[in-house]
């Protein structure tokens, strides 16, 4: 979808016009000017109650007056006052799902009206452009009546002078889309090879530099820790990597490596049937990687950033790994795998040590690793842990000007107790007890040679039940992040 900028609504040309409203108190410029031309119904649309612009209420005018005939939707803000990030994603959220159903091709948003809390206009720009763009994702390409569902909306005009903040918005969605389209795919669709195929798609589309580790080379590296996890399976396994290489020739690069378990039915030790289907979207980790990967093609910033991705499908066979056996890693410890449904890990300490190699600046892991992490913090802040306080402080920083958020949680010594094994070098679960934290001090035992931090999404990646769906995060996040690092 088209997205550009426009200076006032007197000069804008569109097919529907959307203008904010608050419940009480002055009209905002824009809002005011539509008023003058439609000799005041907007306000009296206001004073009567017929439109009472509570905060996210919409009001379609198809046809003002005769002699302003421009469609306009009216779109509440409460009571006017400045608007928190929650708020105002409320308020975009709502001009999204009125418009996107409409006949217009052509949507102009007086956005200058919307006044976020704590945010410059440059970030109000940039997150209205994201959100608005987010708004007009569907899921399409598997029902029969899809084509009717497409919006016919083909441009997006926002009021505004922030052009770099508006493509970082716009690119910023479009990566949050393909990453909520690959966790939606179902697991018969989206497999370990079709990740990869996606890669090489994206060398392609981008110029990418992209290599493709299939079972035999990994066999051959010793990463059989990854290996154990896809051994149930028919599905290949794969380590795939991604170069975008943007800044000095030899400048180490910031890693990203993304958790891409396609489907997991826990294996050998196998999960209840009840909600099993949300398991397609244990691969929403690797799924942010690839959409930040997009993200910044588009965009094109100075720097070097590797992703990688981690794929394998975990099933139960005759072939699969059982719980009490012991797997060697590629960096020679070994893991006695308790539990085989704790297997995000296992692919992942092993992703960590081949990350070694190019020597990088930061790795941040992505994965939707413990239900643990969802009892803690639920589905508003993803869990963050680090090694290194000042990548910790970049991440934060990160996600505070995108809106993503996360929440610092502890990597104490005293937790890597829990993991010890009677018969290998390290057990592959703590116990009941700080999930989500001996998970990550698992991963931590692999990345002793770089800063790191990882990110539990088992909570923000996806809804489940009736509004099943993957969320994009945290593409917002992490773009930002590397934009920070190329700034």
């Amino acid at each position: 979808m088209n997205t550009a900028l426009f200076d006032r609504v007197s000069n804008v040309q569109a097919d529907l016009l959307v203008v904010f409203v608050p419940s009480e108190g002055v009209l905002p410029e824009s809002t005011a000017w539509v008023d003058g031309n439609a000799d005041g119904q907007l306000l009296q649309l206001r004073e009567s109650g017929v439109f009472k612009a509570g905060l996210g209420q919409t009001l379609l005018l198809p046809s003002v007056t005769q002699d302003f005939s421009q469609p306009v939707l009216l779109v509440g803000l409460g009571k006017g006052e400045a608007l928190s990030d929650m708020q105002a994603r409320k308020v975009v959220a709502a001009v999204a799902g009125a418009v996107k159903g409409l006949p217009f091709a052509e949507v102009a948003l007086a956005s200058s009206a919307l006044q976020v809390k704590n945010r410059t206009a440059s970030e109000v720009t940039a997150l209205v452009a994201q959100w608005l763009n987010e708004g007009f994702y569907n899921f399409l390409g598997f029902k029969q009546d899809d084509a009717e569902k497409a919006t016919k909306v083909t441009t997006l005009l926002l009021e505004g002078s922030e052009e770099s903040a508006l493509k970082i918005g716009a690119a910023t969605a479009s990566g949050s889309a393909f990453a909520r389209q690959l966790g939606n795919l179902p697991g018969n669709v989206c497999t370990p090879s079709y990740l990869a195929s996606k890669a090489q798609h994206f060398e392609e589309e981008y110029g990418i530099e992209v290599e493709l580790l299939d079972e035999t080379k990994m066999d051959e590296l010793g990463m059989h820790c990854l290996l154990s996890v896809g051994r149930g399976s028919d599905q290949p396994s794969y380590l795939i990597v991604m170069h975008y290489r943007g800044g000095e020739e030899g400048d180490a690069p910031h890693v990203l490596l993304g958790k891409g378990i396609t489907f997991d039915t826990g294996g050998i030790s196998l999960k209840p049937g009840a909600k099993m289907d949300e398991m397609k979207y244990d691969m929403c980790g690797a799924a942010s990687v690839f959409g930040t990967m997009k993200t910044i093609c588009e965009l094109k910033p100075k720097l070097n950033f590797t992703a990688v991705v981690a794929a394998a499908e975990n099933m139960p066979s005759g072939r699969a790994t059982k719980p009490g056996d012991i797997v060697k890693t590629m960096s020679g410890k070994t893991v006695e795998v308790l539990n085989t449904d704790a297997e995000g890990r296992l692919v992942l300490c092993d992703a960590l040590t081949y990350i070694e190699r190019f020597q990088p600046k930061s790795v941040v892991d992505i994965a939707t690793l413990t239900g643990a992490c969802v009892v803690a913090l639920g589905s508003v802040n993803s869990g963050m842990y680090a090694n290194n306080d000042d990548l910790a402080a970049d991440l934060k920083a990160a996600s505070q000007t995108s809106g993503d958020k996360i929440w610092q949680m502890p990597l104490d010594e005293e937790y890597q107790q829990q993991l010890d094994s009677n018969f290998a070098d390290i057990g592959n679960i703590g116990g009941p007890e700080a999930g989500s934290v001996t998970a990550a001090c698992f991963l931590s035992r692999f990345t002793q040679s770089y800063p790191w931090a990882h990110l539990d999404i088992a909570g923000t990646a996806w809804t489940g039940g009736a509004a099943k769906g993957a969320s994009g995060r945290p593409v917002a996040l992490l773009t930002r992040y590397l934009l920070d690092k190329a700034n």
